[in-house]
């Protein structure tokens, strides 16, 4: 594997550098999710049920104890201050959503670059290989072997192929990442919207 490294040349360090970021970025992500598990229909239903008999304090005390889980965080803001208008309630639960959503989607930016820049490495070694490869060429002449041209043509082939790689798993993980991040998003803001509807069904049966 060495061996194979040091013939890619010297692209392969940002490559290489490259794919040991990219890597960091999935584990610590894949641990941030794991993280994030919750029965969420059981705990909406368990959260609305208490807020339906007026026990907003136990609400509060069982969005504490999941407070780890983005819907715990947004719900504990929207019953903490379940006495504003809905119209203002609505906007404080939007920017609570939103501000949950960034943690997931902490590093993507990062991960999406470098899924991106790693092909481009791996093509600028197949440029700097073929150069090196027709040097080589160059100043053999006429008595240029396969032996000569085989450092140029190592580079070409095993940066091109390294950055692929690398690029393709890095790309899978980031599309299950933004699909993750999409999906807590849209249960956010569905179960927000359940919370203003029970809350304004709770001011009409109690005046």
């Amino acid at each position: 594997m060495i061996d194979i490294i040091v013939k890619g040349g010297p692209v392969m360090i940002p490559i290489i550098a490259g794919s040991v970021a990219g890597l960091a970025i999935v584990v610590e992500r894949l641990w941030f999710f794991r993280q994030m598990r919750l029965d969420t229909y059981g705990f909406v239903e368990q959260v609305f049920t208490y807020l339906k008999e007026g026990r907003a304090d136990r609400d509060l005390e069982l969005c504490k104890a999941y407070g780890h889980h983005p819907l715990a965080a947004v719900f504990r803001i929207g019953i903490s201050r379940s006495g504003l208008p809905l119209d203002r309630l609505e906007k404080i639960l939007e920017q609570a959503g939103n501000n949950q959503v960034q943690k997931f989607e902490r590093h993507l930016g990062a991960l999406v670059s470098i899924t991106g820049i790693e092909p481009l490495l791996g093509f600028l070694g197949t440029i700097t290989g073929l150069i090196r490869a027709f040097m080589s060429w160059e100043r053999a002449g006429a008595e240029v072997t396969v032996s000569v041209l085989a450092a140029g043509i190592y580079e070409a082939m095993i940066t091109t192929a390294a950055g692929l790689i690398i690029a393709i798993p890095l790309s899978l993980c980031y599309n299950y990442f933004v699909n993750r991040t999409k999906r807590v998003a849209a249960d956010l803001n569905n179960h927000s919207i359940q919370l203003i509807e029970v809350i304004a069904e709770i001011r009409e049966e109690r005046p």
